[in-house]
């Protein structure tokens, strides 16, 4: 995914206490950025998880699935890019992180996520909306 084709894209920096011994960004930090990401993507839509679970309905993560490519360092500029689908009950965000400085990818992800509505996943016909209408204005 390129950042002509991303759905959503977000520009962060390494900090220096996210590196481990070896001098690159720990592996459990990509995570982080991944989900900041996300977070920043339904954000900028207008969905706020507070709201949405004072009602009883949570976007809850089943699955992380990530290819580590090239290392981050301390001070490096990245850019962490989404894209999504609907694949049955799931959500599938497909993101990577790629260096600015050197142009290289340094993370393939693929999150599955499911509303969850009072305790039980399901779809759920109101984000489902919300991710069909951002979807239907990128094609």
């Amino acid at each position: 995914m390129t950042t002509e084709t991303a759905l959503f894209e977000i520009r962060l920096k390494v900090r220096d206490y996210e590196c481990d011994l070896q001098g690159i960004v720990n592996n459990a930090n990509y995570q982080h950025y991944l989900e900041h990401a996300r977070h920043e993507f339904l954000r900028s839509i207008g969905l706020s998880f507070a709201d949405y679970h004072y009602r009883g309905i949570d976007l809850v993560v089943t699955r992380v699935e990530i290819d580590y490519k090239t290392p981050l360092t301390s001070g490096d500029s990245f850019v962490v890019n989404l894209n999504m689908k609907k694949e049955g009950v799931r959500w599938l965000f497909f993101q990577e992180i790629w260096n600015e400085q050197s142009g290289k990818i340094c993370v393939k992800a693929k999150i599955a996520a499911v509303a969850v509505v009072n305790g039980r996943p399901k779809n759920c016909a109101e984000i489902d909306e919300i991710f069909n209408k951002i979807l239907a204005k990128k094609e």
